[in-house]
Formats: structure tokens, sequence, C-alpha cells
């Protein structure tokens, strides 16, 4: 496996996970009521508490990309 190869795999999942972040903020913005709804169906749930895992959920998410996609993505542009 060469670096331009890791290189190339590392842009790539940052842009997905990006998107797939990008996707769940806007479902969450957009269809924020129903996606509640749905959800308080299987469990008995606040609306405040529903918003604070998700908001968690999409920090912890974030924080993920960068460490494992986008640091590596860069490393090995600064380094090779």
């Amino acid at each position: 496996m060469t670096v331009e190869l890791l290189r190339e795999f590392f842009g790539w999942c940052t842009l997905i996970n990006l998107g797939l972040l990008i996707w769940w903020w806007l479902f969450f913005v957009f269809a924020h009521d129903w996606t509640y709804k749905l959800h308080s169906k299987w469990f008995n749930i606040e609306t405040d508490r529903f918003d604070t895992i998700h908001y968690a959920g999409m920090a912890i998410f974030k924080l993920a990309i960068l460490m494992f996609n986008l640091v590596p993505y860069l490393v090995l542009r600064i380094v090779v």
C-alpha cells in the first residue's frame, strides 16, 4: 500500500463522513418533529433530552472525523 493510496483513502473518508454529518444535521433541523415523534414511540424521551442526545452525538461524530480521518490525511499531506 502506497502513501498516495493512503492519502487518497483518508481524503475520501473525510469527505464521506462530513457528508453524513451534514446530512444528519439537515435531517435533524428540517425533520425534527417527525424524527422526535418516531423515536418517542419507541422510547419515553422528552424533547430536550432528545435534542441533547443528537447534539452530543453530532459533536462526538465530528471529533471522530477530525481525529481519525482529517488528521491522518493532513499528516500525510504535510510529511510526504
